[in-house]
């Protein structure tokens, strides 16, 4: 099928992600549904390295998805713009800023393990962000599959309320279709064919059985649905389909589909609830947003250096975007020009001269705009909240081997971090080495392989080493420092009296001071002084988190104080005050979900105690042990090797940031 390049109109067209857990199946969804719609004329496998959105050398030599990838098909009149994220925790960034401009998602469970550590950290993405869901339990061919388990798994550990719209034709080997509960039919799949027919009578109580609770349930959750409910003691199809879309919308409850992607079963169903549930740009436009008529407006959500130039990719909220149009970057005020617009499919594209509101493009020509950037029109700025970056964790020195590549790999270095705003480069001030950091082990190994692909740069790496913090244990009160500066010129003077305190919040501020003794705009200096001293704390020059700091008392000159002295004053007040205080030194920590046979659980569980973990749980089935531990972020470099010679090669874990805790 022939992607359309006319814009179609906003109600049919549906934004969304495909977000899951490593290994859950998001690729091979995304594959089967691009394949089905005609968007692609082969199916792509991910062992071998096939795939359309696995484009990178690095994902098909790894096997997993690392960049997010933007794909387009149709289905049913509609345009459905997909986004594969990746499922590893080093790479959640990429799924942050892929859902700040998504209308919807597809979760995708592997029916055996049902909710696993990432699938959790995503769906607590999406949460935040506010995306719409429906869910897809994949794999159920597998040995062990279990719908109910895998729908259980949702309801209690991400605390959903799932709406079951489907039962399986069979189990694990046998598993070859679904019954439809709100269209009462039933699909099978026979070569890759899919056959519509009547529900099997072997199946016919139990379909009736989970239609009702399935109405039940829906008439709880949505005041028209009960309405009907109440007169005719059941919902119409017709009632219920509104009903699943309202809720889905709202968030409310999250539809449950299930199939095999790998065997091409339940793709079709699966697509159709897309149209059918999922919201349109229309169904969650502000009155900022969703009219192609209104001055142009969008977000930049990722960039991406190519043999061919720099893209931009970008979400239109509002107006209509030309070729050679002039936008406004609303962060640094500076207008380019776009020189083209592509429809993206992975890393092919097609050249389209416009693209209106609800559309997800890439321009070509901009050499500024960063992720989180607004563009928009020059005569009606606007800016829009950016997607939250997380802080590094783990950190390397980096080096070129020839001292000639050495400005190469500093604009190298550059390019990555402006293609992943969670990678950091800084230069360390006591040995002058170049130190990269980033989310993780795997995060960091991919970025110095790119640099040594990319750019043919031979790279010399150091250690990992973690990223420490410091926190205020025990505070000191009525701390007093008075700042006084005579050079000749005009003077500096300020006096301030701070208590500092352990807080829960990261870092807070508050004045107590009466009288006028500190006028109101000394004392948004002597913020804005403590927040520049929360940059290196004590103990190692770490950064300072958990802290709460109180401008008690100060004093004034009548012709030497200013905004500058006061915020000197505050940043030089709490650096001593800290030195006061009784400082703790914090680690990141991880919970490491780990699988291994359950004759080596004795071995693993020795091995994670000697690596300061703190076992939180452990369940065995079908002869697999389950491990859940707490583990500091600082024992975890090369456990993957570890792990796979204590259980030959058969254990396997996963690991996801909880935060950080005294070292």
């Amino acid at each position: 099928m022939r992607i359309r390049l006319n814009p179609n109109p906003l109600a049919t067209v549906r934004n969304l992600g495909i977000l899951a857990h490593v290994d859950a199946g998001k690729t091979t969804v995304t594959e089967r549904m691009l394949f089905l719609t005609g968007a692609v004329h082969k199916r792509g496998e991910v062992h071998d390295g096939t795939t359309v959105t696995d484009f990178d050398s690095q994902e098909r030599d790894r096997g997993i998805t690392i960049f997010a990838a933007a794909v387009s098909c149709d289905w049913d009149g509609h345009r459905v713009n997909l986004i594969d994220t990746p499922g590893h925790v080093d790479f959640a960034d990429e799924v942050e800023r892929s859902l700040r401009v998504l209308d919807g998602a597809i979760a995708v469970f592997d029916a055996v393990a049902g909710v696993e550590p990432q699938s959790e950290s995503v769906w607590r993405q999406a949460d935040r962000h506010g995306v719409p869901r429906i869910a897809f339990v994949n794999k159920l061919d597998r040995a062990g599959a279990d719908l109910d388990a895998a729908v259980e798994s949702i309801r209690t550990r991400l605390g959903a309320v799932p709406l079951v719209v489907q039962l399986p034709i069979g189990r694990e080997d046998s598993f070859t279709g679904v019954v439809d509960l709100v269209g009462h039919r039933a699909l099978t799949w026979s070569d890759e064919l899919c056959t519509e027919g009547p529900v099997p009578d072997a199946l016919s109580a139990e379909v009736l059985r989970r239609r009702r609770l399935l109405e039940e349930t829906v008439a709880e959750l949505h005041a028209g649905a009960l309405e009907e409910f109440c007169v005719a003691g059941a919902l119409t199809e017709a009632t219920l389909r509104t009903a699943l879309r309202e809720i889905t919308t709202a968030g409310d409850g999250v539809v449950v589909l299930c199939g095999a992607a790998y065997r091409n079963r339940g793709i079709e169903p699966l697509l159709d609830a897309v149209v059918a549930y999922l919201p349109s740009p229309l169904d969650v436009a502000t009155a900022d947003t969703g009219d192609p008529g209104a001055p142009f407006a969008g977000l930049v959500f990722k960039v991406q250096s190519t043999t061919t130039g720099r893209r931009t990719f970008l979400r239109l909220y509002s107006g209509t975007l030309r070729k050679g149009d002039t936008v406004l970057d609303a962060v640094t005020g500076r207008s380019e020009r776009v020189g083209r617009i592509l429809r993206v499919q992975a890393d092919r594209h097609t050249d389209v001269e416009t693209a209106v509101a609800g559309d997800i493009v890439a321009l070509v020509g901009l050499k500024s705009a960063r992720a989180g950037t607004t563009l928009c029109a020059p005569g009606t700025p606007v800016v829009f909240e950016p997607p939250t970056v997380a802080e590094p964790v783990v950190s390397v020195a980096v080096e070129a081997v020839r001292r000639a590549d050495t400005g190469r790999l500093a604009a190298a270095l550059q390019r990555l971090v402006e293609e992943d705003p969670s990678l950091g480069v800084r230069t360390d001030p006591e040995t002058g080495q170049t130190v990269l950091s980033g989310m993780g082990e795997l995060h960091l190994e991919v970025a110095v392989e790119k640099l040594r692909r990319d750019q043919s740069l031979e790279v010399g790496v150091g250690r990992p080493r973690v990223t420490y913090r410091e926190t205020v244990a025990e505070g000191v009160g009525g701390f007093t420092y008075r700042h006084v500066k005579q050079d000749g010129g005009a003077g500096q003077f300020a006096q301030v009296v701070l208590d500092v305190r352990p807080s829960e919040q990261e870092f807070a501020f508050g004045s107590t001071v009466v009288g006028g003794r500190v006028p109101q705009e000394y004392v948004r200096a002597v913020e804005a002084g403590c927040r520049d001293a929360l940059a290196e704390g004590p103990l190692g020059g770490h950064r300072v988190t958990g802290l709460s700091v109180t401008l008690t008392d100060g004093a004034t000159h009548s012709k030497d104080s200013s905004e500058m002295a006061f915020r000197t004053a505050g940043r030089l007040a709490l650096r001593e005050a800290l030195r006061s205080c009784r400082m703790t030194l914090l680690e990141p920590v991880v919970e490491v979900t780990v699988t291994v046979p359950e004759e080596s659980v004795g071995s693993v569980l020795g091995d994670l105690a000697a690596r300061r973990g703190k076992v939180s749980g452990s369940t065995t089935r079908s002869g697999t042990a389950i491990v859940t531990a707490t583990v500091p972020l600082a024992e975890l470099f090369g456990y993957a090797t570890r792990l796979r010679s204590r259980t030959q090669g058969r254990g396997a874990f996963t690991a996801r940031p909880v935060g950080y805790a005294p070292a």
